[in-house]
């Protein structure tokens, strides 16, 4: 689902509110962001902004951070979000690996939604799931570190599962067909579509204490 450029996104980055700047200037102060002392969960590649911003509207005593790197998908959030602007929600526009710069034992789950599978063989450390990756989060989390991806892609799924467990992670929760169990969720923008198509969402809940 590719998201075409907005022709004011400059305005709606330079006019948004609950956009963090700089937001390396708060790492370990986070809660003075938020002004309270609520547990926070980020999103590493927000989309258009739609889960994040429902999980925020969902669970108002949770602090939520939707991070995204290309303007073009920001802006897109911004627009999609500013309809209905929740309380306890904040974005940051950066790469994912900076997330070690951001945050410091401060983040109680991450949640990855239909990431890039950077399927050939030469792209693995990009994978949101990768070493390198995990060794980026590594630091950030408060106390348990918790993951929960969704993702169409099996053989990113079956990767992350790997990949996980080789960190010390364990998988304690996953489905390969998440929309046959009847419990809360909130799907993404890719993710609705995807089920519309008949598409299996592949789910997973991973923690390392």
């Amino acid at each position: 689902m590719r998201l075409r450029n907005l022709k004011n996104k400059e305005d709606l980055i330079r006019d948004c509110m609950y956009l963090v700047y700089e937001p390396e200037k708060y790492k370990g102060n986070w809660n003075k962001v938020f002004k309270n002392d609520h547990p926070i969960h980020i999103e590493i590649g927000m989309g258009k902004g739609t889960f994040i911003k429902e999980m925020a509207h969902a669970f108002p005593d949770i602090n939520f951070i939707g991070i995204e790197k290309f303007d073009g998908v920001v802006a897109r959030a911004i627009n999609n979000i500013n309809e209905d602007v929740p309380s306890n929600l904040r974005i940051i526009k950066t790469d994912a690996i900076n997330v070690k710069d951001i945050f410091d034992k401060e983040i109680d789950t991450i949640y990855l939604n239909f990431s890039d599978p950077w399927p050939k063989k030469r792209q693995v450390k990009r994978r949101l799931t990768s070493p390198v990756f995990l060794d980026a989060y590594e630091n950030i989390f408060k106390h348990n570190k918790v993951i929960i991806m969704k993702t169409d892609n099996i053989d990113l799924y079956a990767y992350s599962i790997c990949s996980l467990s080789e960190h010390g992670y364990t998988i304690k929760d996953a489905s390969l067909d998440l929309h046959k169990r009847e419990e809360f969720n909130i799907m993404t923008e890719y993710e609705k579509k995807f089920s519309e198509e008949g598409v299996k969402i592949n789910y997973l809940k991973a923690i390392k204490k």
